[in-house]
C-alpha cells in the first residue's frame, strides 16, 4: 500500500503505482492523470486584458500609454508587439518581447490584447 498516492477511482484499489505522468491500477487496469500535489503549483494560463489566453509567439497590442522607467519615452497605444514569450517574471510583470523603436522590455499582460 503507497500513502502518497490515491487509490484507483474504479475499483478503489491501494496499490496503484506512476508510469511517466499517468498512475496506473494493477488490479483493474486503469489509467489516469494524476492530480497536482499541494507542493506543486498548478499552470495557470495567462490572460490578456480581454480575458484571451496567451501563448508564446503571439502578437498582441498595447491598450494603453506605457511610461518607461528611467526613460522619456513612451510606448503608445496601439503598438504591435510580435513574438511574445511567457516568463515568470519581476512581480506581476509576465510577457517578455521587443518593443520596436524601444528594445527589449518586460510587460503586464493586463496591459495588452491579443489580436
Amino acid at each position: 500500500m503507497n500513502a502518497t498516492l490515491p487509490p484507483c477511482p474504479e475499483c478503489s484499489s491501494d496499490y496503484t503505482y506512476e508510469m511517466g505522468a499517468l498512475l496506473v491500477c494493477p488490479e483493474c487496469a486503469h489509467e489516469w492523470a494524476a492530480a497536482p500535489g499541494p507542493d506543486e503549483p498548478e499552470e495557470k494560463a495567462i490572460r490578456d486584458a480581454v480575458g484571451n489566453v496567451l501563448a508564446d509567439g503571439d502578437t498582441v497590442t498595447v491598450i494603453k500609454d506605457l511610461k518607461i522607467k528611467g526613460s522619456s519615452t513612451v510606448i503608445k497605444v496601439g503598438t504591435k508587439v510580435r513574438g511574445i514569450r511567457l516568463v515568470n517574471g519581476v512581480g506581476d510583470h509576465d510577457i517578455d518581447c521587443k518593443v520596436d523603436g524601444v528594445g527589449p522590455m518586460q510587460l503586464k499582460s493586463i496591459v495588452v490584447k491579443k489580436i
